[in-house]
């Protein structure tokens, strides 16, 4: 199964100083939808004004793709299993850190779905689980990075 994904990244420079590096770090991601995403750095790694605080950094959206590709397994697997999945949130976040060889990571990404279960079927603490181990197992893009996924459901 060998799909092409593809965006189409821009950034302009514009006036700014280039070469003093005092330029912004705004840019676009396009995707074959034609959904344009306003995109920066992170102002953690390249201070305000020349990162844009209220585009997505790349280290949010590798955090959000984790959760997002984890989540839409999870549906599936809890719809093959017969569980009405009414609603599903996830706070995750990712941790910076350093690997063995001292490069700066996301280390850590940790998912905190809080799930809600319609109809008379409802699994308890260890089945949510089994559900959640099974969409980690799947996740084509879980199954791709090397850093650490922990995942602490919450029922309601």
């Amino acid at each position: 199964m060998a799909h092409l994904h593809t965006a189409l990244i821009r950034w302009n420079a514009g006036g700014d100083d280039f070469l003093g590096k005092r330029y912004s770090r705004a840019h676009t991601w396009t995707f074959d939808g034609g959904v344009v995403v306003p995109a920066s750095s992170s102002p953690h790694v390249v201070p305000l004004p020349m990162s844009d605080a209220s585009a997505v950094d790349p280290e949010e959206a590798f955090v959000a793709s984790l959760s997002s590709c984890h989540m839409l397994w999870f549906l599936d697997i809890a719809s093959r299993a017969g569980y009405a999945v009414r609603s599903y949130e996830d706070a995750a976040d990712g941790r910076m850190g350093r690997n063995a060889a001292g490069k700066l990571v996301v280390d850590v990404v940790t998912l905190r779905p809080r799930t809600r279960f319609a109809g008379a079927r409802m699994p308890d603490a260890a089945a949510l689980a089994a559900l959640h181990h099974e969409a980690h197992e799947e996740c084509f893009l879980a199954n791709s990075v090397r850093c650490e996924i922990r995942c602490e459901p919450v029922l309601e």
